[in-house]
């Protein structure tokens, strides 16, 4: 039996249609159409350019249907973002970006302690549910009738039907603490409409054939299917891990980096909310026990600043800077923000009475060490708050293609990494297509015996106490 399913993948600087074809046990992957995501501001809030990405996904889709039938279309994206529809089922607005400011100074009815014990997610200020308390009151929000997040919002305008896929619903903030259902006492306490929150879907549930207007844009099957898969890109990047025992932890590193381990259910303690790990549902009902890192957003703002800077050149020369002589702490809010990355990271090293960096490579070097070590942090505290042994370090994303940091993270964590594959949220994507449709085996380490790292980094000796007294500095 044979499979061909189309993977759209959402990010927060690009997204792009891959094509899986899934035989005997094998898939083979294929990037068909790659767009710009241009965020935009008017009037002094940041949008996404929601209808042109849907018109890279009209364009992807027709792409990804020129050398074959497409079975099945499954979209993941980044999580917390919702479009907002009215009673005619028609967009309200563009989607606002949740690095935008108006959740800065939100005040929760519920404190965030009895939130976190109720969902088991972290305090963030973009959570949608803080989005929501800011949109109170206004036009918008009163004339809604449903809301989508953004691969949801998608799915709808692809198949017709409206559902809120599971695993990106659990970054919500509203739903139960291991995503049994909406929570629905809470939702009312915070003063929010329940009625705007659609049915629940897992990955793999069927959310109908193409409309025939996507039909004849894109030159596809009326039979194409629209498939829920794990529609929070990390979701679907987790499924994608090439793990083979249980004892993992992995870090998917893109623009944002997650570090966590999975668990069989929720850890709601009172440590747990104090170290900022939070609780997100994954494929087959797994938890994705994390922390959320800045990623590789520090270094991509600071190369916009800079403007015509070579990324191999940064490297090769971070590669020959010093270790460890400036770092900061990467989960710092104060870096959530676009714009004059370097004045910042430069004004986080004084206030620590560290040397700020006299030049590019060497503030490259500043940001790898500083993720590596926020990396190490976290895989030691998930440790130590699940008690889950971990021997591996799975490092998946863009990120798996930086040897530099694949390496720190090596010796940070005084952990073997297995990196790779970059294209794990696709592969997790597609494979969840496939198993719904019958190609791949049901249970999910079956689906990731599918799937091969590139390559493994060696702790190298002596290194651990470098990092240590990084960590205590």
């Amino acid at each position: 039996m044979t499979g061909r399913f189309a993977a759209v993948d959402l990010g927060a600087s690009s997204g792009r249609v891959m094509v899986g074809d899934v035989a005997d046990g094998r898939v083979r992957l294929a990037e068909v159409a790659r767009f710009a995501n241009h965020p935009v501001r008017v009037q002094g809030t940041l949008h996404w350019d929601i209808l042109a990405l849907y018109q890279g996904i009209l364009d992807g889709l027709r792409a990804a249907g020129r050398d074959g039938a497409v079975d099945s279309v499954g979209v993941d994206s980044w999580a917390v973002d919702y479009g907002l529809l009215d009673g005619d089922n028609r967009l309200l607005g563009n989607p606002v970006h949740y690095r935008d400011a108006r959740t800065a100074s939100v005040v929760s009815p519920v404190p965030a302690a009895a939130l976190y014990a109720a969902t088991g997610i972290a305090t963030q200020p973009f959570n949608t549910v803080y989005q929501l308390l800011a949109a109170a009151g206004t036009a918008q929000l009163a004339a809604a009738r449903t809301l989508l997040l953004i691969p949801d919002l998608i799915t709808y305008w692809l198949s017709g039907t409206t559902g809120a896929e599971r695993t990106n619903a659990s970054t919500t903030g509203l739903l139960t603490a291991g995503g049994a259902g909406w929570d629905l006492p809470l939702v009312a306490r915070l003063g929010i409409h329940a009625s705007l929150l659609p049915p629940l879907r897992d990955p793999g549930s069927v959310a109908g054939p193409l409309l025939p207007d996507v039909v004849a844009t894109t030159g596809l099957t009326p039979d194409t299917l629209v498939t829920s898969v794990a529609s929070h890109d990390t979701a679907s990047a987790v499924a994608g891990i090439p793990a083979r025992t249980r004892d993992f932890a992995y870090i998917s590193c893109g623009t944002w980096s997650l570090v966590g381990v999975e668990l069989p259910s929720p850890v709601v303690t009172t440590d747990s909310y104090e170290a900022g790990f939070t609780n997100e549902i994954g494929v087959d009902g797994t938890v994705r026990y994390l922390r959320n890192v800045m990623g590789l957003w520090l270094l991509q703002e600071c190369m916009r600043d800079w403007g015509s800077s070579s990324l191999p050149a940064l490297l090769a020369g971070a590669a020959a800077a010093p270790a460890l002589r400036s770092v900061v702490d990467a989960t710092d809010p104060r870096f959530l923000a676009p714009g004059d990355m370097p004045a910042r990271i430069g004004a986080a090293l004084r206030e620590t009475g560290q040397p700020v960096p006299a030049d590019p490579a060497a503030m490259t070097r500043c940001i790898l060490d500083s993720l590596a070590l926020a990396y190490r942090r976290a895989v030691h505290d998930a440790q130590r708050l699940t008690g889950r042994h971990v021997d591996v370090v799975h490092l998946v994303g863009g990120g798996a293609q930086n040897a530099l940091l694949c390496q720190l993270t090596a010796d940070a964590c005084e952990l073997p990494v297995e990196a790779g594959p970059v294209e794990a949220g696709a592969l997790g994507n597609v494979l969840v297509q496939a198993r719904a449709l019958g190609l791949v085996a049901p249970d999910l380490p079956s689906m990731r015996a599918l799937i091969h790292a590139s390559r493994t980094y060696q702790p190298r000796p002596g290194s651990g106490p470098d990092w240590a007294a990084a960590d205590r500095r």
